[in-house]
């Protein structure tokens, strides 16, 4: 047997043996842990939908919506791609072929890509196509904009940057990758000179704007076990930024600030999650792989408080707005926790299809996309 041969076959297999434990963990299985059912709440605060749009199903891809200002565009897995504007519609094309991630959008240009890699750039005025290039992979996460340059990351987990007004390649940056990672989903974030992106392994990378050169690397995490599968411990959410503070958290890992301009490592504590978490000036929260919700002190990691009634639903991110810590699960609700302690107090109903998209942060309330591809404006208060 060939030795590349031999290396696909161990890729395969371990790729199952991934799929096959990750299964166990799936609440809509018969062998994993059950869905926990929702218990009635009395609500403190009122949540109500100020419009909704519908943009097309995700299928099995991930869409997250782009805001700028009162600005919404959003993208769906057949190729539809609209604007809404304070919840009307603007504009509403169909590009022409499939797309799997998506959306990165300024005041000027909207940005997404396809499963074969095709990266496209679309006015933002009026939805017509500005340029068109090939990643080196699939595009699975949503581009970054900033600096006039567009910065994408591919399912290769290759970190690409294009120049803004023409779609010319600036720079690409890639590191080895472990024989067994998760699928990614999360693009990058661009901070000033800074381009921040979690990897394979449990490492944030700054690499800068200019050159995509490396300027600092930070551990979040650090692969652990006998098994390939016990040593997966990948970044697979976006990395939060707060002042002089950059936070981002490992699946089988460890949540972990550092400074943002050097990398040095403020505090960490185990904890692990696949979907991500968001800070406000208090407290940093973040869901872990059992769905339960956790309020950290961004100063020092220490625990402030813990929802685990939403045990295996499936639930995003959490996003901060007006007081209250809103999540999303699996059924399409949007539960609305105390900022103070995490007690439920308010949940909204959706199409009933999951929410797997992190949740937006939109005016003074939020952005949800459903997997059936509902867009809908939420407030609550």
């Amino acid at each position: 047997m060939t030795k590349g041969l031999a290396a696909a076959l161990l890729s395969t297999t371990l790729a199952l043996a991934a799929c096959s434990t990750l299964e166990s963990m799936n609440p809509f299985t018969s062998s994993g842990p059950k869905m926990a059912e929702l218990q009635a709440i009395k609500a403190t605060a009122e949540a109500r939908v100020l419009w909704r749009e519908s943009v097309g199903k995700s299928d099995v891809y991930t869409f997250v919506p782009a805001v700028v200002g009162s600005s919404v565009y959003a993208a769906g897995n057949n190729g539809t791609l609209l604007r809404i504007d304070d919840g009307k519609l603007v504009w509403k094309i169909n590009v022409g072929q499939t797309l799997s991630g998506g959306v990165g959008a300024d005041d000027s240009m909207v940005v997404v890509g396809s499963p074969k890699g095709d990266l496209l750039a679309f006015s933002s005025a009026d939805g017509k196509l500005l340029w068109k290039v090939r990643a080196s992979s699939e595009i699975l996460s949503s581009p970054a904009l900033g600096g006039g340059l567009v910065v994408v990351r591919s399912g290769d987990n290759r970190l690409a940057a294009y120049d803004a007004l023409d779609g010319k390649r600036k720079w690409i940056y890639q590191r080895p990758t472990p024989a067994l990672s998760l699928r990614v989903t999360a693009g990058p974030v661009i901070d000033g000179k800074f381009v921040f992106a979690g990897f394979p392994g449990g490492k944030l990378i700054a690499v800068s704007t200019a050159n995509g050169a490396v300027l600092w690397e930070g551990t979040v995490a650090l692969p652990k076990g006998s098994t390939e599968l016990d040593r997966v411990a990948d970044i697979t959410s976006v990395p939060v930024i707060s002042g002089r503070t950059i936070c981002a958290v490992a699946f089988q890992g460890r949540v972990a600030c550092f400074d943002l301009g050097n990398g040095n490592l403020n505090w960490a504590r185990d904890l692990s999650s696949a979907v991500g978490l968001t800070i406000d000036a208090r407290y940093l929260y973040v869901t872990d792989d059992k769905g339960s919700v956790h309020a950290l002190d961004m100063a020092s990691g220490a625990s402030i408080w813990k929802q685990d009634k939403l045990f295996q639903r499936r639930v995003t991110a959490p996003l901060a707005r007006r007081g209250l810590i809103a999540v999303a699960d699996a059924q399409g609700v949007v539960h609305f926790l105390s900022r103070d302690d995490g007690s439920f107090v308010a949940r909204l109903t959706t199409d009933g299809s999951p929410v797997v998209a992190p949740l937006q942060a939109l005016g003074s309330g939020l952005l949800v996309q459903t997997s059936n591809g509902g867009v809908y404006a939420i407030e609550a208060q």
